[in-house]
């Protein structure tokens, strides 16, 4: 027998035993999770369980609480008894929606993020739908499913593409045993197939694969093709009803599935045999949570493999900043291919005579035009004052035949006189849209407000701007245009450069193999656009890290928003945080922090004193900068 498969075969004796141990009925007294997302309320409360009830460590139970009857999770027996402790009246579900393992990632999630375990718990699963248990115990799921095995047509032979990458046949062999952060940043061609490879190794090895991707619809082009080498035996976990979604997450709970695809909430997905977790397109911004606990997939998915003993692999073609403060093996292809990018200065509205010539010769093209509209007004006609919206002061924007504004999307009045005549200064998707289809020879069609993204066509050309670039696996485009480069330098945030390279480095992969980029700028010598041309984010990276430094959040510091009432500037000034940046909002305190990443237990544990006193009210890990 190899050291790889002894490997796994410890391993899986290992979480056999763990499985056991998880399943096993509790009595006495037991920790419980009161499901109440409060942070004042963030601890565990005793109550005493009795054997009869078979509930154990994941159950969900009925507790007197306050005087009420609330739900809560068990999270395991415990010592600390008080002298009145109150009993467990019933078992909600027999359903265990965690077992130890996971109930360490649980409360690391909620240590890092400062949220209420109770919330952590809740993102962690579906909403339960009580008849898909019933339908799901008496279909003879519920011993813990059946196993499921690759047909061997559909196993992956492995290493063809990753073979002609640095680090490539170490990263399968990692996978193989089940160990290790890698992340690969693959050749516009090779997307897919790092994916395929990848879970090809692991479930080689006899372990189970989970493929983390940004979006539901449309199916990425990953996601579809896992499920088509794989077939059945993939639980295709994106969208569906609540209650498709909460019976597969039992199915995948009990075995039937060897590889799941799913989108953020799936990287708490209660995968047996866990080997691989892969988070494709890993710097998109959807795999940040925006609501409660707040989480970011890609740490997630990194401290989960660590715990059971797996691999983690983040792939993107423009990986994240934050992927250089994690401790990892750098995989990319050894020769160089990426599509040839040309860098021209803007002509008027955009039209630089370079791109002018190149669409009347495409047959196939797209044109990343980042400003949504037809233009954006600048002066009020009736009296000659700057144009703002009159209920917000926002900017007002024309847009599909409308005058709106862009911020509340009211009828746009102007601020000062309520007129609603201004002069609009044209530039924007719709105005791109407009000339372009004066020269080229083919239609030219916009990606409009509410239009599902869809890949250019066999003889067009297609405009639209960030929420256009997918991963439709798309290729042989004779034209990529990058219109309006310079905009990403003045939109706010300080990660909205890095998102803009990310989307231009996956749009110009469509011009592979033979095709043209064409990017706009006055800024030739920008890093983001020199990384664009080279096909390589270093660069960026290197010119990021000390502007994100100098601006008081390094890469790698945890960042938290916290809102509360008077005194909260003093308590966080006096945890001597990295960063800290207040501003009032009404009657609340708005604080900003960064912390060093040691400093995070301490601040969580303050944190959750001051929401006790009052204080705190609310506290939001990596928000929007």
């Amino acid at each position: 027998m190899s050291s790889a498969a002894r490997s796994s075969s410890r391993a899986g004796e290992a979480r056999s035993a763990g499985r056991e141990e998880s399943e096993r009925i509790l009595s006495g007294p037991v920790a419980v999770c009161v499901d109440r997302p409060l942070l004042s309320l963030d601890r565990d409360f005793t109550y005493d369980l009795s054997d009869d009830l078979g509930a154990g460590v994941g159950s969900l139970v009925q507790i007197p609480f306050h005087g009420k009857l609330v739900r809560g999770w068990v999270l395991g027996p415990t010592d600390d008894r008080p002298a009145r402790t109150l009993k467990v009246r019933k078992l909600v579900s027999a359903v265990r929606f965690f077992d130890e393992t996971m109930l360490d990632l649980l409360r690391w999630v909620s240590g890092r993020y400062v949220a209420p375990l109770a919330s952590v718990i809740a993102r962690s699963h579906p909403p339960r739908v009580a008849s898909e248990e019933i339908a799901w115990e008496s279909g003879g799921a519920g011993s813990g499913g059946h196993a499921v095995r690759f047909p061997a047509s559909a196993r992956p032979l492995g290493g063809p593409r990753l073979a002609s990458y640095g680090s490539g046949l170490e990263m399968l062999a990692a996978i193989s045993e089940g160990t290790g952060a890698f992340v690969v940043r693959p050749a516009p061609e090779d997307e897919v197939s790092v994916a395929l490879e990848s879970v090809g190794a692991a479930v080689m090895a006899g372990r189970t694969a989970l493929v983390l991707v940004p979006e539901a619809e449309p199916m990425p082009a990953t996601a579809a093709a896992v499920q088509n080498t794989f077939g059945d035996t993939v639980a295709v976990f994106l969208g569906g009803s609540k209650r498709e979604r909460y019976r597969m997450w039992l199915d995948i709970r009990g075995g039937r599935y060897r590889c799941v695809v799913g989108t953020r909430a799936a990287v708490f997905a209660p995968v047996p045999h866990l080997g691989l977790i892969f988070v494709s397109r890993e710097s998109h911004a959807m795999h940040r949570e925006e609501r409660s606990p707040y989480y970011h997939v890609r740490d997630v998915a990194l401290t989960r493999a660590s715990l059971i003993g797996g691999a983690c692999v983040m792939s993107a073609m423009c990986p994240s900043l934050e992927t250089t403060a994690v401790k990892h093996k750098a995989v990319e292809p050894q020769e160089r291919r990426w599509p040839a990018v040309e860098v021209v200065r803007p002509g008027p509205e955009g039209r630089a005579p370079r791109l002018v010539s190149a669409l009347k010769s495409a047959r196939r093209a797209f044109l990343f035009a980042p400003l949504p509209g037809y233009g954006v007004a600048r002066v009020c006609r009736a009296c000659g004052e700057p144009a703002a919206c009159a209920a917000c002061g926002g900017l007002v924007r024309a847009e599909e035949g409308r005058i709106r504004c862009a911020v509340c999307e009211v009828d746009g009045l102007c601020a000062n006189c309520g007129a609603s005549d201004f002069g609009i200064a044209r530039g924007g998707a719709e105005r791109v849209e407009e000339w372009a289809g004066r020269i080229a020879s083919v239609p030219v069609r916009r990606i409009g407000r509410g239009e599902a993204p869809r890949p250019v066509g066999g003889a067009e050309i297609l405009v639209g701007g960030i929420e256009a670039v997918k991963d439709f696996d798309l290729a042989g485009l004779d034209l990529v245009g990058i219109l309006d480069a310079d905009l990403a330098a003045r939109r706010p945030g300080l990660a909205a450069r890095g998102r803009a390279l990310a989307s231009w480095m996956e749009a110009a992969a469509w011009a592979r193999p033979d095709g043209r980029v064409i990017v706009q700028t006055a800024h030739p010598n920008d890093a983001a656009v020199q990384a664009l041309v080279a096909g390589k984010p270093e660069r960026f990276h290197r010119a990021e890290t000390p502007r994100l430094a100098e601006a008081g959040f390094s890469v790698g510091a945890p960042v938290f928003r916290v809102v509360g009432r008077t005194g909260l500037e003093a308590q966080l000034g006096a945890l001597r945080p990295k960063t800290l940046l207040v501003s009032a909002f009404e009657n609340e305190t708005v604080c900003l922090v960064a912390l060093d990443p040691g400093d995070i237990a301490f601040f969580g544990r303050t944190m959750r004193v001051l929401a006790e006193r009052g204080v705190v009210t609310r506290v939001e890990a990596e928000p929007h900068l």
